[in-house]
C-alpha cells in the first residue's frame, strides 16, 4: 500500500500572521512618538519664521509711517492702507497675514507688554500659557 504524500499548501499560520503583527507593533511605538515630536518641533519653527517675518513688515511700516499699526488695525494694515495714513508706503507683506501653523491667527497688539508691541501665537491650544506644543511663540517688539 502505497501512501500518497500530501503537501502543505502555501500560506501562513496563525501563530506567524501573530508574531508579524507584533513586531510591527513594536515598531510603531517605538518610531511613531519621535515621528509626532519632530512634527511638533518643525511647526513651531515654522511659526518662529513667520513671527520673523511679520516683525520686519512691522519695523517697515514704522520707519515709513513713524509709528506702528495700531492694535485695532492689527496685520492687516501690512497689506491695506488704513484712512488718512498719508506716509504707508506698501504693502508691507505681499499677501494677508498668514494663520500660524494651527489655523490660529497671530496676536498683535501696541504698546506691547516687553516692548513696542507684542506679536505671538498661542500654541497648538490657541489658548494663552500652556506648555510644550501648547506654549506660546513670539515676543515683544523693539
Amino acid at each position: 500500500m502505497k501512501r500518497s504524500i500530501r503537501c502543505k499548501s502555501g500560506g501562513f499560520t496563525l501563530m506567524e500572521l501573530l508574531v508579524v503583527v507584533v513586531i510591527i507593533g513594536l515598531l510603531v511605538a517605538l518610531v511613531a512618538p519621535r515621528y509626532f515630536q519632530q512634527i511638533g518641533k518643525s511647526e513651531r519653527t515654522a511659526a518662529m519664521s513667520q513671527i520673523d517675518a511679520l516683525r520686519k513688515a512691522i519695523d517697515t511700516y514704522r520707519m515709513d509711517t513713524g509709528h506702528f499699526p495700531a492694535t485695532e488695525q492689527g496685520l492687516s494694515a501690512l497689506t491695506v492702507k488704513p484712512d488718512a495714513e498719508d506716509k504707508w508706503n506698501g504693502p508691507y507683506l505681499q499677501k494677508q497675514a498668514p494663520l500660524d501653523p494651527w489655523g490660529n491667527g497671530y496676536v498683535y497688539r501696541t504698546p506691547g507688554a516687553d516692548g513696542d508691541y507684542d506679536l505671538f501665537s498661542y500654541g497648538k491650544d490657541g489658548k494663552p500659557g500652556g506648555q510644550g506644543e501648547e506654549a506660546d511663540i513670539g515676543a515683544g517688539g523693539q
